[in-house]
């Protein structure tokens, strides 16, 4: 049994106090969303009686879309919210780029969080990092005292720059220095500091506490703190052993690294297993994200990788929490955003729950678990959707059907793609390969925010069935596609996917690489 050392608690601690931002990021933005209207509106100094239509545009929006569909609407909308103001619009037009923004921010550094891991290794990238983690989020904090919507637009943005970076560097440090037999439950721990920090953020944003005219941009700022805390935290942590050994050729240092996590004089095992990689490394060359595609070794490991990522965000979880508070309000709940932070609670256990269950049940079968528990919930919430004025109990059924799709996903599709990922590649691969998961999980997610309203008002109340649809697809491609990694090295997940592959044959990688060089260079 591998022993849990104090460096090792305190080390991954500190790195995913950059998850726990990107969660606090993600979820700041909705508590206050009707305040930092109302204050966008007193800042571009639009009449009074504009404010009526905008609080109408942005009302029970989560996740940061749009209006809610027409299908849940209780009550008909009266005639006077239907006037097109001209003002209204621009309010939200800088609304839904304070949102947006974000997402944007984060596709594109998502590309370089491998790439800054590599020029100054594992540690040193997340304190740069931290530089933009904190600009954001002063722009924020200080967007009372200048043009707020300016200073609101462009915090996000660098927010989700660094969000970005985060979403890249964190699952790679923490698989590079976990224990093989912990790598899942070590894993885990970026998706539980993410969903502790959108409770978090969902809590603090309560009217009562900072999510009020006074403080809410005191609230934004706020992820400063866990940015300061971390800066400081990381002058304390090892360098990645294998970024040591492999990227840099230091066994000296990478033996040191592992004696203070693993708290053990014999690191014999982890070397002779890094001196393996570092010697498929080597033969492999530098692998770019064209050679992932090209590269027949490769490009199994890649597309099973990017369909993870598609599979968490297209599985409809967004479109869940944006239906929440409607659908706790058709209910008859007094305080829905209560309810909503429930959902957000539950998100917390389960993500708990995973970290604890993906050692013993392993990746891939959880995963399948959380996929199928999805598939079933979203049919019971479209047949409450879709029965709810023939019979008031059945919003019933739809909140329930809510409740167990947010555990079903954090249970599975919600942590795993993210350090599974991390497990299907070598030193060599691993940075470029997680810069492309870490594109295609932001680039859904913007695809999701900005089409679900959409998809939502062409099918009505049936837009569940739609996803539990998508979910059954990606079941089946996981139950076929997707081998299991729970306590493999990187040469017995390789060849797992050459059966899954349907490949008999063993390639050499030297030769490969050496062959696709040639390709290259013509």
């Amino acid at each position: 049994m591998t022993e849990i050392t104090g460096t090792l608690v305190f080390t991954v601690l500190t790195a995913v106090l950059g998850s726990f931002q990107f969660g606090y990021d993600l979820g700041v933005i909705n508590a206050p969303q009707q305040v930092i209207i109302a204050h966008y509106r007193y800042v571009l100094d639009m009449p009074l009686d504009d404010q009526k239509a905008i609080n109408n545009d942005a009302i029970d929006s989560t996740e940061g879309l749009p209006t809610k569909p027409h299908f849940l609407t209780p009550t008909p909308t009266p005639l006077a919210e239907e006037e097109p103001v001209t003002s209204s619009g621009l309010v939200t037009m800088y609304w839904s780029l304070s949102v947006s923004s974000f997402a944007v921010g984060g596709m594109i550094a998502s590309f370089f969080g491998g790439w800054l891991g590599d020029q100054l290794g594992r540690i040193k990238a997340m304190l740069v990092a931290n530089i933009l983690s904190l600009t954001g989020a002063l722009l924020m904090g200080f967007s009372k005292l200048g043009p707020s919507h300016i200073l609101i637009i462009s915090g996000r943005g660098i927010s989700g720059l660094y969000c970005g970076l985060i979403s890249g560097l964190v699952p790679m440090y923490i698989g590079e220095i976990a224990p093989t037999t912990l790598r899942g439950a070590i894993g885990a721990l970026h998706q539980l500091a993410t969903v502790t920090g959108i409770l978090v953020s969902q809590i603090i944003g309560l009217d009562f506490i900072l999510g009020n005219h006074e403080l809410w941009h005191i609230l934004l700022g706020l992820s400063a703190v866990p940015a300061v805390l971390q800066s400081l935290m990381l002058f304390f942590c090892p360098e990645s052993p294998r970024y040591l050994y492999i990227k840099l050729d230091e066994e000296n240092k990478a033996k040191q690294s592992l004696k203070r996590l693993r708290g053990s004089a014999d690191v014999t095992k982890d070397i002779t297993e890094m001196r393996k990689e570092r010697e498929e490394a080597l033969s492999e060359q530098k692998v770019s994200m064209i050679q992932l595609f090209t590269n027949s070794s490769y490009r199994q490991p890649t597309l099973v990788a990017l369909m993870l990522h598609m599979a968490q965000q297209f599985s409809g979880i967004n479109g869940i929490f944006y239906y929440s508070t409607s659908i706790f309000q058709t209910a008859g709940i007094s305080q829905p955003v209560y309810a909503t932070i429930g959902v957000g609670a539950i998100n917390t256990v389960f993500t708990v729950l995973s970290v604890f269950l993906v050692e013993k049940a392993g990746r891939r079968s959880l995963f399948l678990i959380g996929m199928s528990g999805m598939f079933v919930s979203a049919i019971f919430m479209s047949v409450g959707l879709v029965l709810l004025d023939k019979f008031t109990w059945m919003s019933y059924v739809a909140m329930v059907a809510i409740f167990l799709f947010v555990s079903f996903f954090e249970i599975g599709p919600g942590p795993i793609p993210w350090f599974m990922v991390a497990e299907f590649f070598s030193q060599g691969p691993r940075p470029a390969a997680l810069a492309i998961a870490a594109f295609s999980n932001w680039t859904c997610n913007f695809i999701v925010a900005l089409c679900f309203p959409y998809i939502a008002d062409f099918c009505g109340p049936y837009v569940f069935f739609l996803f539990a649809g998508v979910v059954l697809g990606f079941t089946l491609f996981t139950f076929f596609k997707v081998p299991e990694t729970k306590g493999k090295s990187f040469e017995e997940i390789a060849a797992e996917f050459r059966k899954k592959g349907g490949s008999a044959k063993t390639p050499k990688a030297a030769t490969e690489m050496k062959f696709l060089g040639a390709t290259e260079t013509e």
